[in-house]
């Protein structure tokens, strides 16, 4: 049986994405690649639920929950700003730009999650908590290294990047190439307008 890696997320357009990459360049500049690994701008996306791998029989499935829950969902606008870590500021191990989101988000969210879970998969034990990954730090770093991303987060302020209307939902494969994941859509479609 032929598997694949997937999950449900929604894209920023290309000019926030274009924003992100200008505001986050000093800092990228000042870790540089050696200590942590770069979420590429093409890559950028915000996780609504992480599938993990399915059966491409499944893909009708998910298909069907998210047309259903696009028809129920009305569209929305994120706004982006601020820069944080994972798990704590102290252990920087994911770094992150913060999502000030509306209700309209956790909503869809826990639609999909819910929805995904009546089709068997997983449910999520964290609570849902919208950012936009940026770096990850490498795995074998020291305290030296862990030191300097945390330095270099504390010295960099990320104001308002602005504002995104988020309108499309997208069912994405994951393929794990040697140099970083290559995301595919496989399935899109678009929340009810306003």
């Amino acid at each position: 049986m032929s598997l694949l890696r997937a999950f449900i997320a929604i894209e920023f357009p290309a000019s926030t994405l274009d924003a992100i990459e200008r505001q986050t360049a000093r800092l990228r500049q000042t870790l540089g690649n050696d200590i942590v690994r770069w979420v590429p701008t093409q890559n950028m996306h915000l996780t609504l639920k992480f599938i993990g791998d399915i059966a491409v029989s499944h893909i009708d499935f998910l298909k069907q929950l998210l047309t259903r829950e696009a028809e129920s969902h009305k569209q929305f606008d994120l706004q982006l700003g601020g820069l944080g870590s994972f798990p704590t500021s102290r252990r920087p191990r994911i770094l992150w730009i913060g999502i000030h989101a509306p209700a309209e988000l956790a909503s869809l969210q826990k639609s999909i999650e819910t929805g995904a879970s009546r089709l068997g998969y997983q449910q999520e034990e964290r609570a849902f908590s919208p950012h936009l990954t940026i770096g990850r730090a490498k795995q074998n770093i020291g305290l030296t290294e862990l030191q300097k991303i945390r330095t270099a987060m504390d010295s960099t302020q990320l104001g308002n990047i602005g504002t995104a209307r988020m309108d499309t939902v997208h069912l994405f494969k994951s393929d794990l190439q040697p140099g970083g994941s290559v995301y595919t859509k496989l399935f899109s479609v678009q929340l009810s307008k306003p």
